[in-house]
């Protein structure tokens, strides 16, 4: 999986999940990644950028449509569709009027409804980031919820900021008092498992230590010191159409790089 996987055409959709950590500062780098690996559908976090800031027209230029949410510095979210506009259908995770916060956006492509997802980090905790890290948690649970009960093929992709496992982080005690790999955050994430959804890259690798985010400080990139937090679960019609799923790993060690890699899913339809 340390590859930039070039998707066939044939019969086959390519779904993709990358956090940027800025659009405009990685435009670069996100663009010759899609014109290597041409997926048909990405999801996009951690935009940083406001919406009359965001690079439409680049990415337009580059063959994808696109929705999106932006905020001024921080998270951010987009869907990116080759060839075609994805129809959007929510801006915001639904639960809570009063949440300002850009981190979920939702369109039907190609016959599928595709959810990209910015959790919130939680961090530090315990205190008010970790409670409204868990919060938004439940509202997930409860849209989640009713996506596997109106039985339509669904995406849930993006950063859910959580390493569901140890399996999912380097073997380490640092990260011990983090709100990524803290109990309740672990067993938020196997809750919505436990609602019929399949965790695309733990199906295909069901005990392979597996990354998505290496931190820029402490050598981590160059030690393999990461974690699993990008995530892509499929509702059960498209679990069965599962054929492969991974991580572009060498993303990560471009030039100028977000500290996270691409992770995919390829799927028959």
């Amino acid at each position: 999986m340390a590859r930039t996987q070039k998707f066939d055409r044939s019969s086959r959709l390519a779904v993709a999940t990358f956090n940027v950590n800025n659009i405009r500062r990685r435009l670069s780098n996100l663009l010759d990644w899609l014109a290597r690996a041409q997926p048909d559908i990405v999801c996009l976090q951690e935009l940083k950028c406001a919406d009359r800031a965001f690079p439409e027209a680049e990415l337009r230029a580059s063959g994808y449509g696109v929705v999106w949410r932006g905020e001024k510095t921080w998270n951010g979210v987009a869907i990116l569709a080759r060839g075609t506009d994805p129809i959007l259908t929510q801006t915001e995770l639904p639960g809570d009027e009063t949440d300002r916060q850009s981190r979920y956006i939702e369109a039907a492509v190609r016959g599928i409804l595709v959810g990209c997802i910015y959790l919130p980090n939680g961090n530090p905790q315990p205190g008010p980031k970790f409670d409204y890290k868990l919060a938004w948690f439940e509202r997930l649970h409860a849209h989640a919820a009713r996506l596997i009960a109106a039985g339509i093929p669904v995406i849930l992709a993006g950063d859910y900021n959580v390493a569901p496992t140890d399996l999912d982080i380097y073997p380490t005690r640092s990260w011990d008092e983090d709100a990524l790999i803290q109990p309740e955050s672990r067993l938020a994430f196997h809750r919505l498992l436990e609602q019929g959804w399949a965790d695309a890259v733990r199906s295909a690798y069901p005990s392979e230590r597996i990354y998505t985010f290496w931190d820029y400080k402490r050598q981590r990139w160059q030690r393999n010191a990461g974690l699993r937090l990008d995530h892509i679960l499929l509702s059960p019609a498209l679990a069965r159409s599962l054929l492969d799923a991974g991580v572009d790993r060498d993303e990560r060690g471009q030039e100028g790089t977000s500290d996270h890699a691409p992770t995919w899913a390829l799927l028959d339809r």
